[in-house]
Order: C-alpha cells, then structure tokens, then sequence
C-alpha cells in the first residue's frame, strides 16, 4: 500500500514539474506580437498592392507580345522580333536616352573647404543608401557621374574609392542624372528629395546633395560595357 502511494506520488511530482518548465520556458521566450500602427500595415499593403499591380502590367504586355507574334506573317515577325530585341535593350540600359528629369550636384560642404578638410570620394555606404531611396520610385533611370546603373550594376570599394560597374567615381564635384517617365513624376522626385533625409546624411560626411529643378529634357548615355550570354545558345540555321 505505501509503495502504491509512493509512486503514484511520484508521477504527480513528475506531471506539476513539467508543466512548471512548460509554464516557465513560455514566459522565457514569450511569442513575437506584431506591434506595428494601422498605418503602417496599410502602408505594407498599399506596397504590396503596387508590385501586384506592377505585375500584372508586365503579364498583361507579355500577352500582347505573344498575340503579336501569333497574327504576323513570317516576314512581319522578323520586324517584331526586332522591336522586342530594341525593347529589352532599353530596358537594359544599353541605349541613350533623354526625357524629363532632374540633375543633381556631389560637392564638398562649404564648412570642409573654409577649415581645409581633406575632400575624399563618397562612400559605398551613402551611395547605396541614395540609390535605395531613389528605387522607392518606379520606371526611373539612372546616371551617376556618367556611369549608368542599371539593375544588373554593383556599387564597390574598389582599393579605398567607390566604383560603379567596376568604374571610379570622381571625387566631388560630380553629378547624378536621373529620367522619369512624365515630368509629373520629376516633380514627385525633386520634391521627395527636398524633404529627404538623405541629404543629411551627405552632410555628416562633408558633402553637399544639391537638387536641381525638374527639366523637360536630360540626356541619359547607355550603358557601355557588354552583357555575358551564360546560358542562351543560338540555334543553328535549319533545325
């Protein structure tokens, strides 16, 4: 009788001090509550909405493609072939091209000119950050101390100076050129950037972000060095 006792004993001892360490280990590592404002998940939403919506454009143009080569003859669908081909490069970035924009000066801050601070080059760091802060708009292109920066284009420290494309980039002064679709969209971007705080940012490293007024026509020159074909292979004539 008392060995039965014992053991039952036992395992009640067994069951309270598992459901003290579940208890315990609970408050320990209690779970992540998502603490975040009404507006800022409607914020994420509106986001989200809009690389649905950026989406279902790119679809929607595919489709029209393949319509396209559907109801050409053969001889029409080599001129459309062509066009595609033209497309894809200038959206690659391989051509030269102008459109409304603004123009924006890399300088050294006045402050580090009259106390005779040395003027070095902008850092990896900024320029990812500014480039980051331009990619918040849709449909633009990009020029940065005549380099163009596509999607394929990387930002380095190359031995101690910031590179793009493998490039230099000069010491300041320099400037940034960038094209929006519609000049609607330029005015958007220069007043985004006014308010910005990117350009404190280039102020805490001794240099000056000056944003030009919004023009009707910028220049923007293609991108300069060849893509590699990796995996692509041209089919030969016949088959």
């Amino acid at each position: 009788m008392g060995k039965t006792i014992h053991w039952k004993f036992t395992v009640i001892l067994l069951i309270v001090g598992f459901m003290v360490a579940v208890q315990f280990n609970s408050m320990q590592k209690p779970e992540e509550r998502d603490t975040r404002d009404i507006w800022a998940i409607r914020h994420e939403l509106s986001t989200e909405k809009q690389y649905h919506s950026e989406l279902l454009t790119e679809i929607r143009e595919l489709d029209q493609t393949i319509s396209t080569y559907k109801s050409l003859n053969e001889t029409n669908a080599g001129k459309a072939l062509s066009e595609t081909v033209d497309n894809l490069y200038k959206q690659a970035g391989m051509t030269t091209i102008s459109g409304p924009g603004i123009v924006l000066n890399v300088r050294p801050s006045a402050e580090s000119v009259a106390f005779g601070v040395p003027i070095t080059g902008i850092s990896p760091d900024l320029l990812t950050r500014f480039v980051n802060e331009l990619n918040r708009f849709k449909g633009i292109s990009l020029e940065i101390d005549g380099k163009r920066f596509t999607t394929l284009s990387s930002i380095r420290d190359i031995n101690g100076v910031t590179s793009v494309n493998g490039l230099h980039i000069s010491t300041p002064p320099f400037t940034i050129k960038i094209i929006t679709p519609t000049m609607e969209d330029s005015e958007k971007l220069y007043n985004f950037l006014s308010a910005s705080t990117i350009r404190d940012d280039f102020y805490l490293d001794n240099l000056l972000l000056v944003i030009g007024k919004p023009e009707a026509t910028i220049e923007i020159r293609g991108y300069k060095e060849r893509f590699e074909n990796q995996f692509l292979k041209e089919i030969p004539k016949g088959e």
